[in-house]
């Protein structure tokens, strides 16, 4: 378990969901460029920097091939990573297949389920959220059938230009990138990671589960001393989390 402490008034920043590339390239690069404009403001004062998934809205990595573009939101990481801070990265439903180019060129550890972590001697469970909780049965076998290695080895076998094509064009579709149908409050008793934060605190004890996936920035209080944070999303809300001693949700 990674320990985290904050110094000199510095702080821990959260953020998820900007889905870069969609619908289209072009109309994605104002939010790519105010992403980049957050990771400039945060840099000075970040004691490390959490990256909770679909920060692309495709990506799938071939052996010596990555999607092109987003040049300035991968060279300011690169930028922010080698000026010592440190960034964790836990893949998305829109970019879980992710493999080690993060890891090598930017030096970013990627996360591929919740990890727990000790910040300022609280613990959190963090992690994107998809696929976790009661129900979903058919993305949890969706996204079985997309892990699987043979399945990952027939895509790579797809001319990346028709490969990436297609895989933009399936991502697309899926109705959580409007933000609207699927981004509402649907009751405690009915928000899947709600449910499944409330059982893993019948294990052990968290002080914050901190998730993103659902485009909808929430703070619910599960009991006296612990609370689950979704970080909303940089299509609609633009918002992130901000932690030093308590935990704020935040705009842009």
């Amino acid at each position: 378990m990674i320990s985290i402490t904050t110094s000199n008034n510095k702080k821990v920043y959260f953020a998820s969901d900007q889905h870069l590339g969609a619908p289209t390239p072009e109309t994605s690069f104002p939010r790519e460029k105010k992403f980049v404009s957050w990771l400039d403001e945060i840099k000075e004062d970040a004691e490390a920097i959490f990256l909770l998934g679909d920060l692309f809205d495709f990506w799938f990595e071939y052996k010596t091939v990555v999607p092109k573009g987003f040049v300035r939101v991968l060279g300011k990481l690169a930028e922010i990573k080698d000026s010592g801070i440190p960034i964790y990265f836990f893949v998305g439903n829109h970019d879980l297949w992710m493999n080690d180019y993060f890891e090598k060129e930017l030096n970013i550890p990627v996360y591929h389920k919740p990890q727990e972590f000790i910040i300022n001697n609280k613990k959190f469970l963090i992690g994107h959220g998809d696929g976790l909780g009661p129900e979903d049965k058919g993305y949890k076998r969706m996204k079985k059938v997309f892990t699987f290695p043979f399945f990952k080895w027939l895509f790579r076998w797809l001319h990346p230009d028709l490969g990436v094509k297609l895989g933009q064009y399936m991502s697309v579709k899926n109705k959580m990138i409007s933000g609207d149908e699927d981004a509402k409050f649907l009751g405690e008793e009915n928000e899947w990671l709600v449910q499944y934060c409330k059982k893993k605190l019948t294990e052990n004890h968290y002080d914050y589960f901190v998730f993103g996936h659902r485009h909808l920035p929430l703070e619910i209080n599960l009991s006296a001393k612990s609370k689950y944070v979704n970080l909303g999303d940089w299509i609609q809300y633009f918002t992130y989390g901000e932690f030093d001693e308590t935990f704020k949700l935040l705009k842009h």
